[in-house]
């Protein structure tokens, strides 16, 4: 890699794992917020996920910024905006201040994964290893961030821990903004397909041009690769939202304290998934990850059939098909990261990034009340057999991808669907 590359890459694995650190410290907060706060779990739960739904919705107009201003700018104002949400989440007092906090935080951090796709896809040349570093960065602070925050609050209130947790990302802004990176080094080197590097975007302004560039994505190959991606997070929502629950009954090992088991394996679950991101990240340097991402879900789809069969043999097996889940999870990411690049033009990368963040984030979030609504009706076995339906047609999806990628990607007709 050379200097432009390891810049970019510094950049942002710093930028996703502290999104990630934010987006899973909330929950450990709500614990405490619902104790000094009087808040009822209804209230509590709307105010949390309003915003958490900017953190999705927000990724499409995020993207549109992308391609726009530049990637490093949008990364420096995603980290000033989510550092300074936790900063006035420790100082604006009430329900009211907790949910403008919030809320803020949403819209700040929505604008990362875009930003931060896009600028990797464009600016480095080893991308497929660049977006292993991401992945793992992404999932220390997915494990770590939890765990910081807990323990920071055995010593300090939680108001001055989230202005603590915030300042990081404030050091972070200031260093982005100072970067000097080639956002477009890598342009012409990983074969996308598509228009070249000039974006109409830089030319023109308005909702014609959004609508064009719109139409112009999803009457290719990119369609399918936003419904694969689609289906990827209603998978992804589904298995983990409820599972440290799913998984506390089925530990058989007595401890000496009265705990929830569960969450720790669930923890031990999310870190095996780093190895899946790096593996996952240099399988995604081939061509036709296409191919990868479907022998990948149906490997998710066998998980999900056998989960809970083998699970119930005990602790040993429990832990042994946990990490195989966490593993092949979180290495479809990279994947279906990659695959996006490959069927989207460069001008567009942020808008084209800003929709598969739409649909994981939010088409994705319907996994978690399909999930819900599943284990009132029937449980856990109901709830893994449709999972594993998912996945399947994720990988149906991903080898009809792989048996057109000549059609799409021919250069004199890129962009447009073939017969």
């Amino acid at each position: 890699m050379n200097a432009n590359d390891r810049s970019i890459i510094a950049l942002v694995t710093t930028g996703h794992g502290l999104v990630h650190t934010y987006e899973l410290s909330i929950p450990i907060f709500m614990t405490v917020w619902l104790a000094e706060l009087g808040m009822a779990e209804a209230t509590l739960g709307a105010i949390v996920g309003s915003g958490y739904f900017l953190f999705g919705a927000g990724a499409l107009p995020g993207g549109i910024l992308v391609d726009r201003f530049g990637a490093r700018r949008l990364i420096a104002g995603g980290l000033v905006g989510m550092g300074g949400a936790f900063v006035l989440l420790g100082l604006l007092p009430g329900v009211w201040g907790l949910g403008t906090a919030l809320l803020a935080w949403g819209a700040a951090a929505s604008v990362y994964h875009p930003a931060g796709l896009a600028l990797i896809s464009t600016g480095v040349r080893r991308r497929g290893r660049a977006l292993a570093y991401h992945g793992i960065a992404g999932n220390v602070g997915i494990a770590g961030g939890p765990l910081v925050t807990a323990l920071l609050l055995l010593a300090l209130d939680w108001a001055t821990v989230a202005m603590l947790l915030g300042l990081p990302a404030l050091v972070a802004a200031v260093a982005a903004w100072r970067a000097s990176v080639d956002e477009t080094a890598a342009v012409g080197t990983h074969g996308a397909t598509g228009k070249d590097a000039s974006s109409p975007s830089s030319e023109k302004e308005g909702l014609a041009v959004l609508g064009t560039e719109t139409r112009h994505l999803f009457a290719s190959g990119f369609a399918g690769v936003f419904v694969l991606v689609a289906l990827s997070g209603l998978y992804y929502r589904g298995v983990l939202t409820f599972l440290p629950d799913l998984l506390t009954p089925l530990v058989t090992v007595d401890l000496p304290i009265d705990v929830s088991t569960g969450r720790y394996v669930y923890a031990g679950l999310l870190a095996v998934g780093i190895a899946g991101q790096y593996v996952g990240g240099r399988l995604s340097d081939q061509d036709g990850t296409e191919r990868v991402l479907a022998g990948a879900l149906v490997a998710l789809a066998g998980l999900a059939a056998v989960f809970l069969p083998v699970a119930e043999r005990g602790t040993g097996a429990l832990l042994v098909v946990s990490a195989g889940l966490g593993f092949v999870l979180f290495l479809v990411q990279p994947l279906y990261q990659a695959t996006v690049a490959e069927y989207t033009p460069p001008g567009t990368r942020g808008l084209s990034y800003g929709y598969t963040y739409l649909a994981i984030f939010g088409i994705g979030a319907a996994g978690a009340a399909l999930a819900g609504a599943l284990l009132q009706a029937a449980g856990p076995s109901l709830l893994f057999g449709v999972l594993a339906g998912i996945a399947l047609l994720g990988a149906g999806l991903s080898a009809w991808l792989a048996v057109r990628r000549d059609r799409w990607a021919d250069p004199d007709g890129a962009g447009a669907p073939s017969p």
